[in-house]
């Protein structure tokens, strides 16, 4: 008996949902494109928000950024759910690794009683501020208009409720449950971190979804994690002898590289749009970039002494020029 094989190729009826032909043509589409595009709720939505009776329960003119298509505010890391939780597992196996190799080596032992308790003021009261972003992003979420700009908003906002979780464990490795509560102490109390406080909570209530984004993921966001964990920790602390210190918060600045390049697109694009746009970007950046710059001066002053105005001035001036790149005039 003899057996013939052959190989059929069965032409699939359809390339992709008819959504994603309209917009990328009869091809097939990618799993990012599939979980991201035109998914937004825009119909049958049944009633208005008792709160808002003169808008939609998902509404595009909450902002007053205003898109032909919400749409072209792509995530250039394309992450939807599976690429992203599968990006941060792999990020988490690194920090687990990190806090394993210093609490296995008795590193936090080695360090200077000074330098340590110095790490503990600048660093534990930081995981309310991330709370603060984590609620944040949560209304942009939730506000927002267009699956592919609130998903990301999402995911930003459980990983602002990560760091606030490796800042606890940090101080719980440090200093115990008792650093913990003087970092709240100092947070709530403290004359230095008013300024921030007041920064977050002010945040809380604006009602702008975009204007959020720009005042959270933008401009406090972009000036904290450089000051904090590339210049006060990476530079200054582990130059002090510090490492340990280091090692345990680099998920904060691999993170913020990363999401700058996200939050960096969607402005571009969104400024990009329309001068009116682009000149309420502007209006809005340099706003609350000024703000958050003067809320962290006396935060970083811890230290820096009496250099910390020049140095929170050259980490401005560096947020200015990163903002001139996408199109934005601060």
């Amino acid at each position: 008996m003899q057996i013939d094989l052959r190989t059929v190729s069965i032409q699939p009826q359809r390339q992709a949902y008819d959504h994603l032909v309209q917009r990328f043509g009869d091809k097939p589409a990618s799993r990012y494109q599939e979980g991201s595009y035109d998914i937004q709720a825009t119909e049958n939505l049944h009633y208005r928000p008792t709160w808002a009776p003169d808008k939609e329960l998902y509404d595009a003119s909450l902002t007053r950024i205003v898109m032909a298509d919400w749409y072209a505010l792509k995530d250039p890391r394309q992450f939807y759910y599976s690429t992203y939780t599968l990006a941060r597992a792999r990020q988490q196996d690194s920090v687990e690794a990190n806090f394993e190799f210093v609490e296995s080596r008795g590193l936090l032992g080695l360090l200077d009683p000074q330098l340590k308790q110095l790490a503990l003021d600048l660093l534990v009261p930081l995981r309310h501020a991330a709370w603060g972003a984590n609620q944040n992003n949560a209304l942009v979420c939730g506000y927002g208009f267009g699956a592919i700009f609130t998903q990301p908003c999402m995911y930003h906002a459980m990983d602002n409720l990560g760091i606030a979780q490796y800042l606890s464990r940090f101080g719980l490795l440090l200093g115990g449950v008792e650093a913990l509560d003087a970092g709240k102490r100092a947070w709530q109390s403290a004359q230095l971190w008013q300024p921030l406080r007041r920064y977050v909570e002010d945040t809380l209530v604006i009602r702008d979804p975009f204007e959020l984004y720009v005042a959270q993921n933008l401009a406090l966001d972009g000036l904290l994690y450089p000051l904090i964990y590339e210049r006060a920790v990476d530079d200054e602390l582990a130059g002090r002898g510090a490492s340990a210190v280091a090692m345990l918060t680099c998920f904060m600045s691999d993170w913020a590289q990363e999401t700058r390049k996200w939050i960096d697109a969607v402005l571009k694009v969104a400024a990009a749009e329309s001068e009116a746009n682009a000149t309420l970007l502007g209006q809005w950046s340099r706003h609350w970039s000024d703000r958050a710059a003067a809320a962290l001066l006396p935060v970083i002053e811890q230290v820096y002494g009496r250099n910390a105005d020049e140095v929170v001035g050259e980490q401005l001036a560096v947020l200015n020029a990163r903002l001139g790149k996408i199109g934005i005039r601060p």
